[in-house]
């Protein structure tokens, strides 16, 4: 199987790794948890052990998870700016209201901080245009005021 690099920006490798930094370095915590938890016996109906386990379930799952994207991140760099690509920011007059966004791969997007996947809807039409194109999105006249 093939696998598929994932574009990351160099900020956003870095706040994966300080997320793994943090979920490794909570392992021993949950164990302890997860002991305290045993010795209270019956574990069937021990809410406590449970609810550790789960914790150390989702703590691990999420480790294996940030390790592959590490190693299949490919960081992306901002380029001539003369064009919207990966890692560029945009400033954007939407139909009056103005926004700006980053345009990012889609393991790091979060729409709510300004950064959106190059795999949106918006994403695919700001790829490729220019500073000062304008196009139409969703019924809404967008125009691209600045490449950053």
């Amino acid at each position: 199987m093939i696998k598929k690099s994932i574009n990351l920006t160099a900020e956003g490798k870095k706040e994966l790794e300080k997320e793994l930094d943090e979920l490794i370095k909570g392992r021993p915590a949950i164990a302890e948890k997860i002991a305290t938890a045993r010795a209270f016996g019956d574990l069937s109906e021990n809410e406590e052990y449970s609810s550790a386990r789960n914790e150390q379930k989702m703590a691990e799952s999420r480790i294996l998870e940030i390790q592959d994207i590490l190693k299949s991140a490919k960081i992306i760099r901002g380029g001539k700016k003369t064009k919207v690509e990966l890692g560029a920011t945009v400033s954007l007059d939407m139909g009056g209201s103005k926004a700006e966004y980053t345009v990012v791969g889609p393991t790091e997007a979060n729409p709510l901080e300004g950064k959106i996947s190059n795999e949106s809807p918006i994403g695919k039409a700001l790829l490729g245009r220019k500073a000062d194109e304008e196009f139409e999105f969703n019924g809404r006249k967008v125009k691209i005021l600045e490449i950053k």
